[in-house]
């Protein structure tokens, strides 16, 4: 019966003269990937916790299990929809290039054929940022490491991460990613939002400059933004918006804000669920014409394997470490992701 209903399906749309229409389907990705730390000691940076003789008891083994657990939840990232893993893949969180290298070597990610754009930062623990790229999906042309200045009541410079700026192609379309690592919380949200408030002021160049060259750019940024969707770095400086109907031409678009709303976090803290973790593009990505790259949807992943599954902690992201304790796991935070498409010709 049911080999019927389907056989009468095709030839109704063969007699109306309807086609079926196939798209090209590409994940953007952005994963905090939690102190992805090697062994050394770099006398540079405040890296000494995250050896094996530094506070956490960093060893070669632990490295190794980090690894594998990072590259195992890259893997899947909206391959339920997708059935691959992501085309792009922003990072934050990992010391240096050698750290990223072994994780697109891993034999979890390592048929991707993943490229890698990264640049040292002068973040006092010496962490970065990253872009990974499938090289069959995207063809960078420019890259550039923007430095966020920041100084202190005493005038005193505060290290933190660059923003990362990649354009390239992507199916014949021009495209530009933003990689972000905002300033942390500490010392308190109201305490530390100037320094956020910054940090979405270079973005707002760095987007503005792209806009200037190219009015037509398509833009996503992402990132550990250490704010939720609507706080004043979004919504008053950004100006982002988080409904279609509200978008104009210059608008910024942040799928992430509904779904805030709704309660979905990326993480969680006493007991209070954030989403730091987002992705955010300018308006052109969002129409109803499939024959461009257009958003078609966003989400978190958090499959049952990154959640803790019992305990006070149950539902909480996975972490390698929690309480000082050595858990094996795998980030504090889940991953963000949205999906592209595109008409094929």
């Amino acid at each position: 019966m049911r080999l019927l209903i389907c056989l009468f399906v095709l030839i109704s749309t063969s007699l109306y003269g309807q086609k079926s229409t196939t798209y090209t389907l590409r994940t953007i990705a952005f994963y905090n990937c939690e102190n992805l730390f090697d062994t050394a000691n770099d006398s540079l940076t405040f890296d000494d916790d995250r050896t094996p003789e530094g506070r956490y008891h960093w060893t070669q083994e632990r490295y190794l299990q980090k690894v594998k657990n990072l590259s195992k939840v890259i893997s899947q990232i909206g391959a339920e929809t997708s059935k691959t893993s992501p085309d792009i893949v922003g990072l934050c969180e990992v010391e240096n290039l050698a750290v990223v290298e072994d994780l697109v070597q891993h034999p979890n990610l390592q048929g991707n054929d993943y490229g890698i754009i990264h640049f040292d930062s002068p973040d006092e623990r010496g962490i970065d940022v990253a872009l990974l790229y499938k090289k069959a999906s995207f063809i960078p042309s420019s890259f550039k490491s923007h430095r966020l200045l920041l100084f202190d009541d005493m005038g005193e410079r505060e290290y933190t991460r660059d923003q990362l700026v990649v354009g390239g192609t992507m199916d014949r379309e021009n495209i530009y990613f933003v990689v972000n690592h905002w300033p942390s919380r500490r010392g308190g949200a109201a305490k530390s939002q100037p320094l956020r408030i910054r940090a979405a002021l270079l973005n707002k160049r760095i987007i503005d400059s792209i806009q200037e060259l190219d009015l037509h750019a398509k833009i996503i940024a992402m990132g550990d933004l250490n704010d939720d969707p609507i706080d004043d770095s979004l919504k008053k400086i950004l100006k982002t918006k988080g409904k279609k109907r509200q978008l104009d031409s210059v608008s910024l678009y942040n799928a992430m804000e509904t779904m805030f709303k709704k309660g979905v976090g990326s993480l969680a803290y006493r007991d209070k669920w954030n989403l730091f973790d987002q992705l955010f593009m300018t308006a052109n990505l969002v129409n109803q014409d499939r024959t461009t790259l257009s958003f078609w949807k966003a989400g978190i992943f958090a499959p049952p394997f990154i959640r803790t599954n019992k305990g006070r902690f149950k539902g909480y992201p996975l972490r390698t470490y929690s309480g000082g304790t050595y858990t094996a796991g795998y980030s504090d935070h889940f991953p963000a992701y949205l999906f592209l498409l595109k008409e094929i010709e």
